[in-house]
C-alpha cells in the first residue's frame, strides 16, 4: 500500500509536468514525511552516493568528446567517407544517412546527439535531391538509436553503475546489436530508394577527391576504436577512456581538422553541463527512489512472483520486452533504466538471462522509446532542424523502427548475439 502511495504521487506529479527528476525527488521526499520520518535525514547522503561513482565520471567526458567532435568538423567528413562507402551498391543519401548515423553513434555515444549532427546535414541535403521530408527526417531520427547501443554508450556507463557490469564487456555486449539494426535499415533504405527512384545516377569515380575524403575521414573513424580497444581490453577504465578521448577530439579539432576555437569549446562545455547535470539529478533522486522500493522488498517481491509463474524463458522475454517497449515511450532513458534494472535485473538473473544480455535488451528497446510519441527525445530534436510535426516524423521512421523491434526480439530470443563477443574478452 505503501508502495503504491509513492507510485501514485510520482505518477501524478509528472502528468501534471513536474520534470521527472524533481517528480521522482518530491514524491520520495512526501513518502518519507508521511511513511518513514526517520529516513529524510538521510536523503542528501543517499541523492549525494548515487551520483558520487568513478565509473559516472565518463558520462560528462563522453558527452565532452562528441560535442567537441561535432563542432570541430567530423559530421560532415563522416558523411563525405559514408557518400564513398555506399558507392559501389549505387546508395544514395539515404543510405549513407544510415550509415553516418552508425559511425557517429560510436563518437558521441548518445542518440539524440547523433539526430541533431546528422540531421542538420543529411535532412537539407536529401530534400535538395529529392526525397520526401518525411522519409528523411524518419531515416534519420530511426537510424541515430544506434548512436546509444553501438560503443561507447553513455546509457550502457548508467547501466553498469546500477548492474555492476563491466563496462567494457557492456559496450562489445552493444556492437552486434547495433550493427543488425544498421544493416537491416540499410537494407530496407535501399529498397525504399531503389523502388521510388531515389538514387542518384552514376557518375564518374574521382581518385583524387577519393583519396583526400579517405585520409581527412581516418582520425575521426579511428577515435570510437581507440577508445572502445582501450576499455575492452583493460589497457584503461571507461573514465580514463573518456578523457582519452576529450584529448583526442580537441587535437583532431586544432591540429588536423582546424576548425575547432575556443568559442566551441565553450559552448561544447556549456551543452556537456546542462546534458551532464540534468542526467546527474534523475540519476541522484532515482537513487532515493530505487533505494526506498528496496527497504519495501518489492524488487524481492516482484522477482518471487515472476519465477513461481515457471514460464519458459521465452515466456519471460516477451513479457519484458512488451514492458520495456511500454514504458519506453513515457520516460527517458536514464531513469528508466535506473527504474526497471532493480526490479528487472533479478528476475533475468534467475532464468539464467545474464546481466550482459539483459543490459543490451534493456537499451535495445529504449532506444526504441527515443522515437516514438509522447517523449520521443530524437523526434524533438528533429523537430527542431526542419519544424516537420512530430507524428508526420514518426510516421516516416516507423517502417525503420520495426527493424528495431525485430533486432530486440533477436538478442532476447538468441543469447549469443549479445554474449559471445564479451566472452572472448578476458581481463
Amino acid at each position: 500500500m505503501a508502495m503504491l502511495f509513492l507510485l501514485v504521487v510520482l505518477i501524478l506529479l509528472a502528468i501534471i509536468g513536474v520534470p521527472l527528476a524533481f517528480a521522482i525527488g518530491a514524491s520520495s521526499l512526501t513518502y518519507m514525511q508521511i511513511m518513514a520520518p526517520q529516513f529524510v535525514q538521510m536523503m542528501p547522503q543517499r541523492v549525494w552516493g548515487g551520483v558520487f561513482s568513478f565509473v559516472m565520471i565518463a558520462m560528462p567526458l563522453f558527452i565532452l568528446a562528441g560535442e567537441l567532435m561535432n563542432t570541430g568538423g567530423i559530421t560532415k567528413r563522416i558523411v563525405k567517407f559514408c557518400m564513398y562507402l555506399v558507392r559501389p551498391i549505387r546508395g544514395g543519401l539515404g543510405e549513407v544517412n544510415i550509415v553516418a548515423s552508425m559511425l557517429f553513434g560510436g563518437i558521441s555515444g548518445s542518440s539524440v546527439a547523433d539526430t541533431s549532427a546528422v540531421g542538420s546535414i543529411m535532412i537539407p541535403a536529401m530534400e535538395e535531391q529529392g526525397y520526401p521530408s518525411k522519409f528523411a527526417a524518419g531515416v534519420t531520427v530511426a537510424s541515430s538509436t544506434m548512436g546509444m547501443i553501438i560503443p561507447p554508450s553513455v546509457p550502457m556507463i548508467v547501466y553498469a553503475m546500477v548492474s555492476g557490469a563491466s563496462v567494457g564487456k557492456l559496450f562489445i555486449a552493444g556492437l552486434i546489436p547495433g550493427l543488425l539494426i544498421g544493416i537491416s535499415q540499410t537494407f530496407l533504405v535501399f529498397y525504399i530508394s531503389r523502388k521510388n527512384g531515389y538514387h542518384p545516377i552514376k557518375r564518374a569515380f574521382d581518385k583524387k577527391d577519393f583519396i583526400q575524403t579517405m585520409i581527412s575521414g581516418l582520425p575521426a573513424l579511428a577515435m570510437p576504436i581507440i577508445i572502445v580497444a582501450f576499455v575492452s581490453f583493460g589497457i584503461c577504465t571507461a573514465s580514463e577512456s573518456a578523457g582519452i578521448a576529450v584529448l583526442y577530439a580537441l587535437l583532431v579539432g586544432f591540429f588536423i581538422y582546424r576548425e575547432l576555437t575556443i568559442k566551441n569549446i565553450i559552448k561544447a562545455l556549456r551543452k556537456t553541463l546542462i546534458a551532464s547535470s540534468s542526467i546527474m539529478l534523475i540519476i541522484g533522486f532515482t537513487t532515493i527512489f530505487t533505494w526506498l522500493l528496496t527497504m519495501a522488498n518489492i524488487p524481492t517481491t516482484i522477482a518471487n512472483f515472476f519465477l513461481s509463474l515457471n514460464m519458459p524463458v521465452w515466456g519471460y522475454v516477451i513479457i519484458f520486452n512488451i514492458l520495456i517497449l511500454s514504458l519506453g515511450t513515457f520516460i527517458d532513458v536514464t531513469p528508466a533504466i535506473l527504474l526497471l534494472s532493480p526490479i528487472l535485473l533479478p528476475v533475468m538473473r534467475g532464468v539464467g538471462i545474464s546481466e550482459l544480455q539483459f543490459g543490451a535488451m534493456l537499451i535495445t528497446g529504449l532506444a526504441i522509446g527515443l522515437v516514438t510519441p509522447p517523449v520521443g527525445m530524437c523526434l524533438n530534436a528533429c523537430n527542431k532542424i526542419n519544424r516537420m510535426p512530430i507524428i508526420d516524423i514518426f510516421k516516416g521512421a516507423l517502417p525503420f523502427i520495426i527493424c528495431n523491434v525485430i533486432v530486440l526480439f533477436l538478442i532476447s530470443l538468441f543469447p549469443q548475439l549479445t554474449t559471445w563477443l564479451p566472452s572472448l574478452i578476458s581481463y
